[in-house]
């Protein structure tokens, strides 16, 4: 196949350099490029700084103007390539566009995709991908080799299923990307979507978590069932894939199927929320994500349990602060039976009062719990609001200051102890009687 530049800007820009185009056409050109671009940058620079974006919307990554600028000045430019091509040739001014397409792909790609997928390596690597698309196919366009390419792309192929149908490297391509856009298009509308909906601070936690996987969902789905027609495949034909697939959750996906709907199951009817203190399966945390599969838990160490959805469901769910977000905290202390037993109620009463996590209602109570063989044990029941920041520092400062006060006043805490006593036997008389011999 013989390869023809006589087609392409560059073979244009060529014979206006050899003479065809005059000076003045040249200064038109290079007006209109370097206008464009100027007010593009001027008035993108100035929106940027009069228009604040909201914290509740947040469209890609990094400021708006980095696509605002070359957007605009591809419009500009591409408005005056129309203006003077009716009277002169513009060969330059087609590069430019070309170039500015490119530089637009690009910036947009680094906008959305680095708001879509996480930071990273993967993220990096697609951003790549994008770019080097883009020169590419600039390079082809621009030296007219584009058309000879994508023939070259059609012309090569396999053919498939009963009727022979070939599917040929450029049907690979237009649906790779048909389906790589469409899966982009709709992460970027839920991500937009999630980040509006869980700043709403109207709404519960777990209401807002629901509407975000359903949005993300559904809009995953949309966009697959568009992308796979324009990509040349068969909805219908999906039906053996789903059959298929649920054989395979009848028994092998049995237990992530179920995880799936046990985590949609604890969202919809609110049993937990993000924040909530639970014990399950013997860690008490607290609820730091609940997501399609399992649920985080955060104790009071900092190790975080990741809990299958389904154990949330079937097995039983010590929730602290499901009604109230109060809860108690019970220290025991023991005194001697010398002891002022009332004064030293009163005196854990006043200790546990000072303490600033400690509410007021319901009020403190100190109790005798029970009389035993050492001393007197007491016990103080208190409140806190706030039993996500944990415990153990509380119960702590409570118990120094009961110490503090009961040695101040006079309040015995008593020692372990042990009576030990010796009894004669004739084993012990005859090793007496032999010592003193």
């Amino acid at each position: 196949m013989a390869l023809s530049l006589n087609l392409s800007p560059v073979a244009g820009l060529v014979e206006g350099l050899a003479g065809r185009t005059s000076a003045a056409e040249w200064l038109a050109q290079a007006g209109v490029t370097v206008g464009g671009i100027v007010l593009a940058w001027l008035i993108a620079r100035t929106a940027s700084a009069r228009v604040r974006a909201s914290p509740r919307w947040k469209f890609g990554k990094g400021d708006f103007q980095s696509v605002a600028f070359p957007l605009l000045a591809l419009a500009f430019v591409w408005i005056g390539k129309r203006f003077l091509e009716s009277r002169q040739e513009v060969d330059a001014l087609a590069i430019v566009v070309s170039l500015l397409v490119a530089w637009a792909v690009i910036r947009i790609a680094i906008y959305i995709l680095g708001h879509v997928i996480p930071e990273g390596g993967f993220q990096q690597a697609v951003i790549r991908l994008v770019t080097w698309t883009a020169w590419i196919g600039v390079v082809l366009y621009v030296t007219g080799l584009l058309p000879e390419v994508l023939e070259a792309l059609d012309s090569h192929g396999v053919a498939l299923g009963k009727d022979r149908h070939e599917i040929t490297i450029l049907d690979v391509l237009k649906g790779t990307c048909a389906i790589f856009f469409a899966v982009i298009l709709a992460l970027w509308i839920s991500r937009i979507t999630e980040g509006r909906v869980l700043s709403a601070d109207s709404m519960e936690m777990t209401t807002r978590v629901v509407i975000t996987k359903v949005v993300r969902i559904s809009v995953l789905l949309l966009a697959l069932f568009i992308a796979l027609p324009l990509a040349g495949i068969d909805v219908t034909t999906l039906s053996i894939f789903g059959g298929a697939l649920g054989v395979g959750l009848g028994f092998g996906l049995q237990k992530i199927a179920s995880n799936y709907v046990s985590g949609f199951i604890v969202l919809l009817d609110r049993s937990l929320r993000i924040g909530d203190v639970v014990t399950v399966d013997g860690r008490r945390g607290e609820v730091k994500a609940i997501e399609s599969r399992y649920t985080v838990i955060k104790g009071g160490d900092g190790v975080e349990s990741i809990i299958p959805n389904e154990k949330m469901i079937t097995e039983s769910v010590q929730h602290h602060t499901y009604s109230d977000p109060r809860i108690s905290l019970v220290a025991g202390v023991t005194v001697s039976y010398e002891s002022d037993v009332e004064k030293a109620c009163g005196l854990l009463a006043q200790a546990a009062k000072r303490q600033k996590r400690v509410v007021e209602d319901p009020p403190v109570i100190a109790r005798v719990k029970q009389l035993t063989d050492h001393g007197v044990d007491l016990e103080v029941t208190v409140w806190i609001s706030d039993p996500v920041v944990g415990e153990g520092e509380l119960k702590s400062d409570l118990l120094k200051d009961v110490l503090r006060t009961f040695r101040a006043e006079g309040i015995q805490i008593p020692y372990p102890r042990r009576e030990v006593r010796l009894i004669a036997t004739p084993e012990t008389d005859n090793s007496a009687i032999s010592s003193r011999s």
